[in-house]
């Protein structure tokens, strides 16, 4: 037994030295950011997850992981240290390592192997995992969440979007896995940063609607068999694990299913997110477990899941905004900047205010959420802003541009294509 413990506490050890040594922290002025959070894991996590796979080893349950509500004024709009630690370092992430790499990523239409480790350079699993299994968070942090996914989203929506699944799957299973899953999943992601697990919900249908879906569970035995197909499935080739949405008994529930031979992958590029290599899933009685259990609210976890979509929107939009007041600002015609006509200067007025609102109304609702209040009006009404006034501003964005917004030398046109993405897809990420 005391050699699966030193092998437990060498692999956590080995992480950590791997991240701390990584000359990415001191390139990117991560170094302070990373250290303090690993220093919190490293003090009491890897402890915890030594015992955790002790027990794991001997056929034992893990306590069951609830985060607790925050329990704070809701809609703080006073971003608290560590979220401000956090924003920045996820700004510099986004526009120093994400940025750079999107233009290609979205050409070729592959994601970057390389994001991957300077994912696990940056500790970003570690802000979904429970503080007892190695992670930073000791209680719902559902506003974080969506900081963290707008400010990356300055970088690349779509690279976003790809490096947050994995992410996404650990928080839906922290909050809303049951004990049975935890036990058999979240010590394996806080163990192993090498597991990858993405969303399976769209599915090809018209005016696809996730309480009404074609993919149907049957029991079988103590697990369920799925049969059906999803499509827009992000990363869905280098995929593990997959959290799959479908009807169980005329109700729309989720299961947690582990990439086997029933399952066909048929890649299926879309207009956006090119870079997710997104591609169509078959499931022929694929065997699967239910993610939660009495508690499991199906309607909050597409809430969720919207919400952080709305949140990459913000952060894109921001990028639109900020590439078209240089762009006006450089540009000149008759002798001055296009910034100096009205109609130029209008255009990026409006979106500025319209950003605002999205923000707002998106930070409104995680922050119900993260009280543990009833919040799915406001989810609602975020999404319904944010799918309309995002495709507005990548539309305003190539107008601004002109003919440059239509090429790929401006990266206008990816965002603007990624951005339709809002109005889309439905849930795929998780807060």
């Amino acid at each position: 037994m005391s050699n699966m413990v030193n092998k437990a506490q060498g692999v956590g050890l080995s992480i950590l030295t791997k991240i701390a040594g990584s000359e990415l922290l001191d390139q990117f002025k991560l170094r302070k950011f990373v250290e303090k959070s690993l220093y919190q894991s490293s003090k009491a996590g890897f402890k915890t997850l030594s015992h955790t796979q002790k027990l794991l080893k001997s056929g034992q349950k893990i306590q069951k992981q609830r985060l607790p509500n925050q329990h704070k004024s809701l809609f703080d709009l006073n971003l608290t240290p560590d979220q401000q630690m956090t924003v920045d370092a996820m700004e510099q992430f986004a526009l120093e390592v994400l940025y750079p790499l999107a233009n290609e990523a979205d050409h070729t239409e592959t994601f970057p192997e390389l994001l991957w480790q300077h994912s696990i350079d940056l500790g970003l699993n570690f802000y979904a995992l429970p503080e007892s299994l190695g992670g930073v968070a000791t209680e719902k942090n559902i506003v974080s969440n969506i900081l963290i996914a707008e400010h990356l989203a300055k970088g690349d929506f779509s690279l976003t979007a790809g490096l947050l699944s994995t992410f996404s799957v650990i928080n839906a299973l922290t909050q809303w896995g049951s004990e049975q899953v935890q036990s058999d999943y979240l010590a394996s992601f806080a163990s192993d940063v090498g597991i990858r697990a993405t969303f399976a919900v769209q599915e090809n249908t018209p005016a696809f609607n996730p309480y009404q879906l074609q993919t149907q569970a049957v029991t079988n035995g103590a697990d369920y068999l799925l049969t059906g197909e999803k499509t827009l499935v992000m990363l869905a080739e280098t995929a593990d694990v997959y959290l799959v949405s479908a009807m169980c008994n005329g109700q729309p529930d989720v299961f947690i299913v582990q990439r086997d031979e029933s399952i066909t992958i048929q890649k299926s590029s879309a207009m956006g997110l090119k870079a997710n290599e997104t591609a169509t899933l078959h499931f022929n009685n694929t065997p699967a477990q239910r993610l939660g259990d009495e508690d499991f609210d199906y309607a909050a976890f597409l809430d969720l899941g919207n919400l952080m979509w709305c949140a990459m929107a913000v952060g894109c939009c921001e990028a639109v905004k900020k590439y078209c007041i240089q762009y006006a600002n450089e540009r000149t015609a008759f002798g001055e900047p296009i910034s100096h006509r009205q109609g130029v200067a209008f255009m990026i007025a409006d979106m500025a205010i319209e950003i605002d609102a999205m923000r707002m109304l998106v930070l409104n609702a995680a922050s119900l959420a993260e009280a543990g209040q009833t919040f799915h009006r406001e989810a609602y009404l975020a999404h319904l802003l944010c799918a309309e006034k995002a495709m507005k501003i990548g539309t305003d964005g190539v107008q601004i541009l002109g003919g440059h917004g239509y090429t790929r030398e401006h990266p206008v046109e990816r965002w603007y294509r990624d951005l339709r993405a809002t109005a889309i897809v439905y849930s795929g990420l998780h807060a």
